[in-house]
């Protein structure tokens, strides 16, 4: 019995009547569909007329090659569908492009002097204390925020842009740091976001990846809110 994944050796072996070889059907592939038929029809073509093919082994290669078929429309449906979901997708993502987006990450631009930043995250349970720490480009601490006991969820606070001595700090990016922690002194997990203007999206990876006016980049799917312009 032919079976669509056997290979040109051995399609040759069980088929080489009339000086016809097989070989030059598969290519030296595993049988695809054509190549199925076309090795199907060989083998009624030269078979012995006086030890025809049993019928039930006709039957059965027929109702392989209609499997097979079967198998290579799915495939073919999966990968169109998959095709347009994507194409769907990109669309959603360019339609971001100058709308404000929070994004998981640890850094917030501060655009001027008397501006307030937003700093955005969120706890994983219930804090005694939360710290906030934000550091310049440098790497030096400009400002520590004592922010008290916090229930679990997402906290939002806004940075008023001075440092710990009530200096204006200069415009640029900052790291935030958060460190919460319980009563008896155990970490609380801490997913942080930063939020800012979405300047362009890209694709050269394989997914959207937006980028951020604060010179963060991220994947779509970190994102966390979208709001208008």
């Amino acid at each position: 019995m032919i079976s669509p994944t056997q290979s040109q050796s051995q399609t040759a072996a069980t088929q080489s009547a009339g000086g016809s070889s097989v070989s030059s059907l598969t290519g030296g592939q595993a049988l695809g569909k054509d190549a199925f038929l076309k090795l199907l029809v060989e083998q009624v073509r030269h078979q012995d007329p006086l030890k025809p093919m049993d019928d039930t082994a006709m039957v059965a290669q027929l109702a392989q090659f209609s499997t097979l078929e079967q198998q290579v429309t799915g495939n073919q449906l999966l990968q169109l569908l998959a095709t347009q979901q994507r194409g769907l997708a990109n669309d959603a993502a360019i339609g971001l492009v100058g709308k404000t987006a929070s994004v998981r990450g640890n850094t917030v631009s501060l655009a001027g002097a008397g501006l307030g930043v937003p700093v955005r995250f969120s706890l994983g349970g219930p804090a005694q204390t939360v710290t906030v720490t934000l550091k310049d480009a440098a790497g030096r601490t400009v400002r520590t925020l004592e922010l008290g006991a916090h229930a679990q969820g997402a906290t939002s606070l806004s940075w008023d842009g001075k440092d710990d001595g009530g200096n204006d700090q200069p415009p640029g990016a900052y790291t935030v740091s958060v460190a919460a922690k319980t009563a008896d002194g155990a970490s609380v997990d801490v997913v942080q976001q930063t939020t800012g203007t979405v300047t362009s999206v890209s694709f050269d990876q394989g997914y959207a990846m937006i980028a951020l006016d604060n010179g963060v980049q991220a994947p779509a799917a970190d994102l966390v809110q979208v709001s208008g312009k």
